[in-house]
């Protein structure tokens, strides 16, 4: 049954690789927010407002993909305004640009409206297949699993004060190796993900749609490693949270998004 398994999906992979083939995946995202001090001390302000701050940070993205490279981008939408009298800062990136067969990935970048062009190696996630499975809408879905470890020295794409389990969902019915966010390298396209802060549920499917696009590659900003970029978005935070204004206790408040 194994050897029949992975023959479907190697015929499966060549039919997609024979063809011009096309597909585009939207997610939407759900994030838990860590509110704290500038000290690290947590915030307790109830959860009807941790409700609302939640709510503000929905999001959804569209993955276009082929067989060997995809782009993953924020869909537009209003701006929902936060709690009143709060200023909540958010950093995120534009575009991702990954391409499978060369192990390399483009991201857009903005520091306080400087513009990077972030360009890296792909970073190659350990994952563990776990037997488990599900359907996500008509899609039959493998469960896969990775540790991120606590590494406090680090700032990067994976620096975290704890070690976290992400849980994914792949679907080998799309024998590709794309999913949203930074995530990849699974024998189907990844149709779930949860980090324990942020989750990413895909809620559309098309594949080969009738009209046609492109995966265009990110080309405008100053270009940059992702450890450099990571550097300096740091320095800026630091020094915008130095001239901010404090509490009422004399501490500023900086709300981590997580994701």
């Amino acid at each position: 049954m194994k050897n029949f398994f992975v023959c479907l999906f190697m015929l499966a992979g060549f039919a997609l690789h024979s063809q011009n083939f096309r597909g585009m995946a939207v997610y939407e995202s759900k994030t838990m927010l860590e509110m704290k001090t500038g000290d690290g001390k947590e915030i307790d302000l109830g959860e009807d407002f941790k409700e609302q701050l939640a709510k503000a940070f929905e999001k959804k993205y569209t993955l276009k993909f082929d067989a060997q490279a995809s782009v993953y981008e924020e869909q537009e939408k209003l701006q929902s305004p936060g709690p009143v009298g709060i200023t909540v800062k958010v950093t995120g990136d534009g575009r991702r640009y990954k391409n499978l067969k060369e192990k390399y990935y483009l991201l857009e970048g903005d520091i306080f409206g400087k513009e990077f062009l972030v360009k890296d190696s792909l970073v190659k996630l350990n994952w563990k297949l776990e037997n488990e499975t599900k359907k996500i809408g008509s899609y039959n879905c493998f469960k896969a699993t990775y540790t991120i470890k606590k590494d406090n020295t680090k700032s990067g794409l994976f620096g975290t004060e704890k070690d976290v389990v992400v849980t994914a969902w792949y679907t080998p019915d799309i024998p590709v190796g794309h999913g949203p966010g930074i995530y990849w390298g699974l024998p189907g396209l990844i149709l779930e993900v949860n980090d324990g802060s942020t989750s990413l549920l895909c809620s559309k499917i098309v594949l080969n749609p009738a009209d046609k696009f492109e995966i265009t590659k990110p080309s405008v900003g100053q270009k940059v490693s992702q450890a450099e970029f990571d550097k300096i978005h740091e320095e800026k935070m630091q020094q915008m949270e130095q001239m901010e204004n404090t509490g009422p206790e004399g501490t500023t408040r900086v709300f981590r998004i997580g994701g």
